[in-house]
């Protein structure tokens, strides 16, 4: 049995710089302003845009990440429709290979300490999952039938692509104090890096502490 803690990568390297000129380049068509164009003139204008709630143009450049997290926080990202999603499947995914370690992995919720009895009671039932799910495979279980035991703690890999517009709406969203502790947890995580890599696009996006 194998546990970690939720993490993200982005797919693509990119420059926020490059994006946020070709966001303005597109949005200037609407005032026919295109001539107000500068090297430095593109944060301005789309902090102005976000002000004014004009977000409908920040849908011309999208960003693609793989975030590694449970299966329930999984089916709450799945929810927003503007996106589109490729997720690993326990249906053809066998565990009990050796290139999954033969072993499953879970994800340690972010709400017991390590000491309590709550987490205990966690981790002592997923090594029953894990054995069983084992058990079910060796028996002859295809991995689609011995899947039906598995947790939302399960371990999963969702590549996920969302357009600007719609990743402010997930973060707006997902880092409140309002959406389930490890959906803020992942969310929280990736929007720091969002802020760090594009600011102009995200920084007006306050996560509630």
């Amino acid at each position: 049995m194998n546990i970690i803690k939720p993490s993200f990568l982005f797919n693509d390297e990119f420059n926020g710089n490059t994006i946020i000129k070709k966001i303005e380049k597109a949005a200037r068509v609407c005032y026919k302003s295109e001539d107000k164009i500068t090297e430095k003139s593109a944060e301005t204008f789309l902090k102005n845009i976000i002000n004014q709630g004009h977000e409908s143009v920040l849908e011309h450049e999208k960003i693609t990440v793989t975030v590694i997290c449970d299966r329930g926080v999984s089916h709450e990202i799945v929810r927003h429709r503007i996106a589109s999603y490729s997720q690993e499947s326990t249906r053809y995914c066998n565990y009990s290979n050796s290139k999954f370690g033969k072993e499953l992995t879970f994800i340690k919720p972010c709400f017991w300490d390590e000491n309590s009895d709550q987490y205990l009671i966690w981790i002592k039932q997923m090594q029953q999952i894990e054995d069983n799910y084992i058990q079910l495979i060796r028996s002859g279980s295809s991995p689609q039938e011995a899947r039906a035991i598995l947790p939302n703690s399960l371990k999963t890999e969702i590549v996920i692509t969302m357009n600007i517009r719609e990743w402010r709406h997930f973060f707006k969203l997902r880092t409140s104090h309002a959406a389930h502790p490890q959906m803020r947890e992942i969310a929280q995580l990736m929007l720091s890096s969002f802020q760090e890599k594009i600011p102009v696009l995200f920084d007006d996006i306050l996560q509630d502490k």
